[in-house]
């Protein structure tokens, strides 16, 4: 590596008030199998401030997957993900227009996916949150649809479970889920999260059936706003709770590697890591309070702004987000 590692404080002094810093361990990229990769960014948790602890995120020099290395250890899980997350509870109360908008575009995307699924298909939501998407293909899909989730947070397993939703507690990986008996899978804002994403891409192919398809949503980091913030800023960072980043090449490198056939790879437009970026450096500049907050997912303004500056990138084919179609062979 090289030596902005040199700048890691491991083992960050407790704050104030007494906030710990975390249980870090070292991990090796998840598609190449090795450790081989240089530091590219140094940051925190310009969001959420769960830990005093700076991260450092590293790319590998074969694939150019981007992780962060060392990462929180998995007995970390409920203290770098507060009560407050947002995916824990997105919803109309707290979110009011952002919602409503983002409601109608998932929707259609949702739909979009599921186009040929008979009217007994059975569909599962990894990483479902609070519910969000299985609500909507709930709402707006065929009434015969079986929807299940799969989420690890007791937080947000009791608001999906409130709103009646199926929901299967745990990860994936460890669950004893039917195999070869789901028609698609949906991994939305999940993957970027997992520890390892190889694991958990084998597991939900086990669960579909021959010819099965898997939808993955995840931050893209063949992107400009990448490359304007890589160095601390960005906002697909999330410190310290995205763990993999991946790009087209290293995603398709990955669905090789567990059996899956990309069936399509395309990108999509989304304003969330262009605002972020503004708001983890204006928070890092310890900026008035006024105007960090025109930064946020409630901030219509700026959200706004960046669906029209990214439907541009996207336009070229580097949009925000990358949503790729993996296929169960037949």
């Amino acid at each position: 590596m090289n030596n902005l590692s040199d700048h890691l404080p491991y083992g960050a002094p407790c704050r104030p008030d007494g906030t710990a810093p975390l249980k870090l361990t070292r991990v090796k990229c998840c598609v190449c199998d090795v450790d081989d990769a240089s530091a590219i960014a140094v940051g925190e948790d310009f969001e959420y401030r769960t830990s005093p602890d700076t991260f450092l995120a590293v790319q590998c020099n074969g694939c150019g997957l981007v992780y962060l290395n060392p990462r929180p250890d998995i007995s970390e899980l409920d203290r770098i993900y507060p009560r407050d997350y947002h995916a824990y509870e997105f919803s109309a109360e707290r979110f009011g227009f952002v919602y409503r908008v983002r409601q109608r575009l998932e929707a259609k995307r949702l739909l979009s996916a599921c186009k040929g699924l008979g009217a007994e298909a059975r569909i599962i939501d990894v990483g479902c949150g609070d519910g969000f998407h299985l609500r909507l293909l709930r709402d707006f899909g065929k009434p015969t649809w079986q929807l299940e989730g799969v989420e690890p947070s007791d937080l947000a397993v009791k608001a999906a479970m409130t709103d009646g939703l199926e929901i299967h507690q745990g990860i994936v990986q460890e669950l004893d889920l039917p195999k070869a008996s789901y028609d698609l899978a949906f991994m939305i804002a999940t993957i970027e999260h997992v520890d390892d994403p190889s694991e958990v891409l084998t597991a939900v192919r086990s669960l579909l059936k021959p010819g099965g398809r898997i939808v993955i949503v995840t931050d893209n980091t063949d992107t400009l706003d990448f490359k304007l913030s890589k160095a601390r800023h960005w906002g697909g960072y999330h410190f310290p709770r995205h763990w993999n980043l991946f790009n087209p090449t290293n995603l398709r490198m990955l669905a090789q590697k567990t059996d899956l056939e990309v069936e399509r790879l395309s990108t999509i437009v989304s304003p969330v890591n262009w605002v972020y970026s503004i708001r983890n450096a204006l928070v890092d500049w310890k900026a008035p309070r006024w105007l960090i907050n025109q930064f946020s997912l409630q901030s219509t303004l700026s959200l706004g702004v960046f669906t029209l500056f990214d439907m541009v990138h996207q336009a070229l084919g580097h949009g925000a987000l990358m949503r790729v179609i993996l296929k169960r062979p037949l």
